[in-house]
């Protein structure tokens, strides 16, 4: 039970059901006095409802047309007010807390600077279960990732010879926050904006994690130009191959040798 002092740790239960969640994030769950919970489906959130009997739903903090900033500090103040009051919170959240997840960093950091104690617990995300379905090692060639609305509104470097992975592509260049499916006029102008790069037949591939033991992922490949055209959803991830080779840099090459040859 709690000792009055008030604490904070937020967890992930991983992306699949039951096969990614962690001892830690475990005994967090089930030695909490209020867990606050936030998942992709609603069996996950029945499974968290097993391990505690005090489980409240951050789902219902979201609404169409209102923008996900306000539901977000709607969210952090709810954890924040249980914390306060002397509880030992936790937050369940699917995936890695950490990893696209505003609340779990926001109401981590409050909790801290109000001087309670607050942690975060590493699991299994999105990311992780992508290199493993699509067979990517991110060491071959490397990897850059972007959070695709940030990838169009700022100007950034792609290196076309490495992947390139862009995250929440079904909202991609939503500027109000508020929407919940793709809007394919948005969609036209990222592809107009990676056809800049890289060719418009180039192969590219939508990405979704497993949620259930017995689903399989989605894993849909299509030319970069049907992309507006595709069935997306707020787990949608785009995952452009490379279309250009490598290139050596043969200075830095010569100079090592003749380090290696000199030793």
């Amino acid at each position: 039970m709690s000792d009055g002092t008030g604490s904070l740790a937020c967890v992930g239960v991983g992306m699949t059901l039951g096969a990614h969640i962690g001892p830690r994030a475990r005994a967090h769950i089930e030695q909490a006095d209020v867990v606050f919970v936030a998942v992709s489906d609603p069996l996950v959130e029945l499974w968290v409802q097993g391990m505690n009997p005090d489980v409240r739903s951050l789902q219902p903090f979201y609404g169409e047309g209102k923008p996900r900033t306000d539901t977000y500090r709607e969210m952090v103040e709810a954890m924040l007010v249980e914390v306060k009051a002397g509880k030992r919170v936790c937050g369940a959240f699917y995936g890695h807390p950490g990893v696209f997840a505003v609340v779990p960093h926001r109401a981590v950091a409050l909790a801290r600077e109000a001087g309670h104690e607050a942690v975060m617990e590493a699991a299994v995300s999105a990311e992780d279960c992508l290199y493993a379905d699509l067979g990517i090692d991110p060491g071959t060639v490397g990897c850059q990732h972007f959070e695709a609305s940030q990838f169009m509104f700022y100007r950034r470097v792609i290196d076309t010879s490495a992947f390139l992975v862009l995250w929440q592509v079904g909202v991609a260049g939503d500027p109000s926050l508020k929407r919940f499916s793709q809007d394919a006029a948005l969609l036209d102008i990222l592809v107009d904006l990676l056809q800049t790069q890289y060719p418009a037949r180039h192969e590219v591939i939508v990405y979704e994690a497993a949620t259930l033991p017995q689903a399989l992922p989605r894993v849909h490949r299509l030319p970069l130009e049907a992309l507006p055209g595709a069935a997306l959803t707020l787990a949608s991830t785009l995952v452009v191959p490379p279309c250009t080779p490598l290139i050596p840099n043969t200075e830095v090459q010569a100079r090592v040798l003749s380090l290696v040859r000199g030793a």
